[in-house]
């Protein structure tokens, strides 16, 4: 007990005890943090989606993003990204870029939706990221009130709290997200594209997000019962027009004043 007391109060016991709760903290953390990387190298995508993948991505993706998704001065690395991002950018036509800019504009596909799977399954073999989710996680059901509550505190910032898009800096711009699919949407949040933060499990849950899908889902069918929503862009939007149209029918009313006393 004497020789136990006396290494406790060694001049480095202090710094090992530093050291040790260092490296469980961070083995803790960097477990925390592979949920999701765990969970994408569970889906299964056969050998020959794989090889078309390569050969699509040789052909059509290399060009920026160099030979086996290495990256270059045009593109960025896309090994770890996942098959949800492939899935993503591809799936909404805003990869292949058509020209730089500042962020990827969506538009027409390119490609279809079994030559999207198949680069997903390329790019999801180079290494573990998020993955495709499963359908009852996308197709709403989930509760509504909850997802506003989450869409309004992490998303409603950039998209609106009507989900109506808003700009940003250095022309950039958070898109509307009316007639996005269910899929593309938790794509998105896990993902993180364009200036979109990643919002991974640990942020929002795989629930969370199915709340938040339908949220979306539900003001896009409920529409503006109380009126024309003037783009949903708030009260700016609204007092310009109140200003505008009023100060419009006060001129043509003493216009119309003026010319009965003449």
């Amino acid at each position: 007990m004497k020789a136990l007391s006396q290494k406790r109060r060694h001049p480095l016991a202090a710094i090992a005890l530093l050291l040790m709760g260092l490296l469980v903290t961070g083995g803790l953390y960097a477990a925390a943090t592979s949920m999701n990387e765990a969970k994408a190298s569970t889906t299964t995508a056969s050998a020959s989606d794989v090889e078309e993948g390569g050969k699509l991505f040789a052909a059509n993706c290399a060009t920026c993003h160099g030979m086996g998704a290495s990256g270059s001065k045009d593109g960025p690395s896309l090994v770890g990204v996942g098959a949800a991002a492939v899935d993503f950018q591809v799936g909404t036509g805003r990869m292949p870029m058509q020209m730089n800019g500042p962020q990827a504009m969506k538009k027409p596909v390119q490609f279809n939706e079994q030559q999207t799977s198949q680069l997903a399954a390329y790019v999801a073999s180079l290494g573990a990221g998020p993955a495709i989710p499963a359908d009852d996680l996308t197709n709403g059901g989930g509760d509504a009130a909850k997802g506003g509550e989450l869409f309004r505190t992490n998303c409603a910032m950039c998209h609106n709290a009507a989900a109506a898009g808003g700009a940003l800096t250095q022309g950039k711009f958070a898109p509307a997200l009316a007639d996005v699919t269910g899929k593309h949407i938790y794509e998105a949040m896990a993902t993180g594209p364009q200036n979109m933060p990643v919002f991974n499990d640990a942020n929002i849950s795989p629930e969370g997000k199915k709340d938040i899908i339908t949220f979306l889902k539900q003001i896009e069918t409920t529409g503006s019962p109380g009126g024309a929503d003037l783009g949903s862009l708030g009260p700016v939007a609204e007092g310009l027009f109140v200003w505008v149209a009023g100060l419009g029918v006060i001129i043509a009313f003493t216009i119309w004043l003026t010319s009965r006393t003449s």
